[in-house]
C-alpha cells in the first residue's frame, strides 16, 4: 500500500515534538489534536492536520516497537 509522501517540515516538526513531549501525545488523533495547540501556532488547519497526523503514526510505531 503507498501512502502520501510528507514534506521535510511536517517531519522534522512532528519529530521535535515527539522528541520533547514523549509522553503527551497519544496513539488517537482527536486527543493529540486538542493538544497540539498549546506547543504550535500553525495558521493552515490543512498543515496542522498534516502533522498531527504524522506525529500519530509515528506515536504508534513507537508503541508497537516497544510492545
Amino acid at each position: 500500500m503507498m501512502g502520501r509522501i510528507k514534506t521535510q517540515l511536517v517531519k522534522r516538526t512532528s519529530s521535535i515534538l515527539l522528541s520533547r513531549y514523549p509522553d503527551q501525545f497519544t496513539e488517537d488523533f482527536n486527543s493529540n489534536k486538542a493538544l497540539i495547540s498549546k506547543f504550535l501556532t500553525v495558521t493552515s488547519p490543512k498543515l496542522r492536520n498534516m502533522i498531527i497526523g504524522y506525529l500519530t503514526r509515528l506515536v504508534r510505531i513507537r508503541k508497537a516497537k516497544g510492545a
